[in-house]
């Protein structure tokens, strides 16, 4: 693995460093979720038609950059730095793989060049709180976790040549405003159970719902006799549980890395603070336990950026799926970070009005999301059969 940048990466990071450092800063993070979409409209243009962040993993046949997972975990990492609330996660990294890879034709042409300009947003919308179950993260998803009959879910129906959707999905990120839902739904009966994929554009009722991380937006949907599109087709050949797996692995990785960035600042920020936070006459950040401190931080952050580029290096090459092992050091070294900033920070830190409360939340969310931990390391394990092919209890 050949670790060192190229140039066009190196430039990635810088310009929308810059960009973000005027743009993103705490008090307009805590403008943008305000909004009714949850992010600011205008700093999303720029980020889609000057940057091309949406199609930066696209191919150039659909409008995009052309480029690899391992550009987009370097933009999800400079957006962890300034928790730059955007549809960009659920879009590029859930949605428009699963366009790519599952779509038709006509439906790759169609939906893939406008999601590359910015002009369409997406959001996978999975029943319950099966994310990264579906995903292939923390449990296998070849099996009922989309729900169905008595389970609940999202069902769908075939009506007069065309297919209808009824049921819930929770948690859906970016639910509430993208402007398309790939939503996974339960087809078959109990006869012949399959889940698929159908696009929904409207017709569907979208609660945005109150999170603890007010920065990645979460809504409700219902689907009452709703209009669908079949993503694909429903034949034999269809793998979706595969194609779930491979999104899920990239997915985790862009998580890990945006993790990272989030992790890197917030301590950053906090040595900043020890340097001038005085306690007994000096710096508190001069006292060797401190020190100690943020020096684990430090070493466990590192660790954690090294898993997430490796993570992208593995998924381009095409080797092992170590995606999931990444998040979960990501997510752990996000969530030490948060809370010794908050220590470290004093009174001051357990404030609303102070930025380290926020990246404390983006921490505990990400878990409750994403993790937790122990889940992601102990499905990583069982899959690796490390423990002599048994299940490892989670």
């Amino acid at each position: 693995m050949d670790a060192t940048f190229t140039a066009e990466q190196d430039e990635i990071r810088r310009t929308l460093r810059e960009l973000l450092l005027k743009r993103c800063g705490p008090e307009e993070v805590r403008a943008a979720v305000r909004t009714a979409a949850g992010h600011d409209p205008g700093l999303w243009e720029t980020l889609a038609q000057q940057l091309g962040l949406p199609g930066l993993a696209l191919p150039e046949a659909y409008g995009g950059v052309g480029c690899t997972t391992t550009e987009l975990a370097l933009a999800a990492e400079e957006m962890g730095r300034a928790l730059a609330p955007s549809p960009l996660l659920a879009t590029a990294a859930l949605g428009a793989p699963l366009v790519l890879a599952l779509g038709s034709a006509d439906q790759r042409a169609a939906l893939l060049p406008r999601i590359s300009s910015g002009g369409l947003t997406a959001a996978l919308a999975v029943p319950g709180a099966a994310l990264t179950t579906a995903l292939g993260l923390t449990g296998g998803n070849r099996g009922d976790w989309a729900g169905g009959g008595r389970a609940g879910g999202v069902q769908a129906r075939r009506v007069d040549g065309g297919w209808r959707l009824y049921g819930q999905a929770d948690q859906v990120l970016d639910g509430h405003s993208a402007d398309l839902l790939l939503v996974a739904a339960h087809t078959g009966g109990f006869a012949r159970p399959r889940t698929l994929f159908f696009l929904v554009r409207e017709g569907a009722t979208r609660v945005r719902q109150t999170s603890l991380d007010e920065t990645r937006t979460q809504g409700r949907v219902q689907f009452r006799d709703v209009e669908a599109e079949l993503l694909g087709d429903d034949g034999p050949g269809a793998d979706v549980g595969g194609v779930l797996a491979r999104v899920g692995d990239s997915a985790a990785t862009v998580l890990a890395a945006e993790a990272v960035g989030a992790a890197d600042r917030v301590l950053e920020r906090t040595v900043e603070y020890v340097k001038q936070r005085e306690q007994f006459g000096r710096a508190i950040g001069s006292f060797q336990a401190v020190k100690h401190r943020l020096a684990d931080l430090y070493v466990q952050v590192q660790g954690a950026r090294s898993a997430a580029y490796y993570a992208a290096w593995a998924t381009v090459e095409g080797r092992e799926r170590v995606g999931g092992l990444a998040l979960a050091q990501a997510l752990e070294a996000q969530r030490t970070c948060a809370a010794e900033a908050v220590q470290l920070h004093g009174g001051i830190g357990f404030t609303w009005e102070h930025e380290a409360h926020l990246y404390f939340k983006r921490a505990a969310g990400d878990e409750l999301l994403f993790g937790p931990v122990h889940r992601l390391r102990a499905y990583a394990a069982q899959e690796a059969r490390l423990f002599g092919g048994g299940e490892v209890a989670v």
